[in-house]
């Protein structure tokens, strides 16, 4: 790993384990941040040997959001050339969690320590978010004059409903796992981080094991649904069924329950 990198990654079995990896910096998001997570997104829909994704992190913090060091030079501008490249460089930010959002496979963040500011945005584009006991989270750009921009406040709500998000969003404060968990930002909390890691690995290889082609099919149409509301989503679903089945996958399906066994499947 290149002493550059923000990130590494691992591939175990169907399971891509993606680690931030620069815990004397508590994480924290650098240009070079956002360049690599959009390529590896990018490559994980691609690779279909990859079925699930883990987001995972090293050090004492999760992230501690935006690296405001490294970012301070893009906010010295005055002239409208600065300010049109200022809106063109969040543009090009925002792209690094959209290919989260955009790749078929599905995302799993699992989460320890302080997730700030754009950890929250990146949160926000994982399908599924696990936390360790000791998580703390903040829309913190709030509380340092900031309009978050790289996608919490697009996203947030259809996880987790106007009421919490609006009260999280303007006023930035802190909150732990416990209310993470009760307003539905994860879907469980975990004694450790030792638990934290076991449980995501549990639930990637059990997503994994799923036909890939039908788990990719079901994220596009929960986004796609979102997205586009009820009766769009329909038609959605039913023009992927009718290209998609029947398929080898599905096959597979029937023929192991009828020899009461696991199923196989091969993406096919």
């Amino acid at each position: 790993m290149s002493e550059n990198q923000s990130m590494d990654v691992e591939v175990d079995g169907h399971v891509a384990w993606l680690t931030l990896c620069r815990p004397e910096r508590r994480n924290a998001m650098g240009m070079a941040f956002f360049k690599e997570l959009t390529e590896h997104f990018r490559r994980f829909d691609e690779d279909p040997a990859v079925r699930a994704v883990v987001i995972r992190a090293t050090g004492k913090s999760f992230t501690a959001g935006l690296d405001l060091m490294e970012a301070g030079a893009m906010l010295t501008g005055k002239g409208a050339d600065d300010r049109e490249r200022l809106r063109k460089k969040i543009l090009d930010l925002q792209e690094s969690n959209n290919a989260i959002e955009r790749c078929r496979k599905p995302v799993i963040a699992a989460v320890h320590g302080h997730c700030i500011g754009g950890g929250v945005d990146l949160l926000s584009a994982c399908d599924i978010r696990l936390a360790s006991a000791d998580a703390l989270f903040s829309i913190r750009e709030t509380r340092i004059a900031i309009i978050a921009d790289l996608g919490t406040l697009q996203r947030l709500p259809h996880i987790i409903g106007q009421g919490w998000f609006r009260e999280l969003a303007l006023t930035g404060r802190d909150f732990t796992a416990g209310e993470a968990l009760q307003m539905g930002f994860v879907t469980r909390v975990c004694e450790n981080r030792e638990a934290l890691i076991k449980a995501a690995d549990d639930l990637a290889k059990a997503i994994a094991a799923m036909a890939p082609l039908t788990v990719q099919g079901v994220k596009e149409v929960i986004n796609f649904s979102r997205d586009n509301g009820v009766y769009p989503g329909l038609a959605y679903v039913a023009q992927k069924n009718a290209a998609t089945l029947p398929s080898e996958d599905l096959m597979e399906a029937v023929t192991a329950f009828m020899e009461k066994r696991e199923p196989v499947f091969h993406g096919k």
